[in-house]
């Protein structure tokens, strides 16, 4: 994890972890599991690999989740949450159980996208 940066507002600490366009995509879909590249790209296929790549490296910068390569051909790299990513769950819990109940109210949309866990 880089130096700890300070911040006024509780809520600009916890947007600098997880905002991004698909940190809390990833955040969610590691809970309990590790993946493999190839596996978070299927889950967050509108990603481009360079996107993935990036969004993977600041979690792991911030100390959210290990990457993990093994020296094998093909190179197989893995990635899990730490337990400080872990320390995420009650609020990516909360964030989806909204999201629920927000998309069941409201009718006059499409069917969504279904939360890969």
């Amino acid at each position: 994890m880089t130096e700890k940066k300070h911040f006024c507002c509780p809520i600009d600490a916890t947007i600098s972890l997880i905002g991004g366009k698909y940190k809390t995509k990833i955040l969610w879909n590691l809970v309990n599991q590790t993946l493999r590249f190839n596996e978070l790209q299927k889950i967050v296929h509108h990603a481009t690999p360079k996107m993935l790549t990036q969004q993977l490296r600041e979690l792991e910068r911030d100390g959210l989740i290990t990457r993990t390569v093994y020296p094998v051909v093909p190179p197989k790299t893995e990635y899990t949450l730490t337990s400080f990513g872990q320390s995420l769950y009650p609020i990516l819990d909360a964030m989806c159980e909204w999201g629920k109940d927000y998309m069941a109210e409201d009718d006059s949309s499409g069917p969504a996208e279904a939360i890969n866990q």
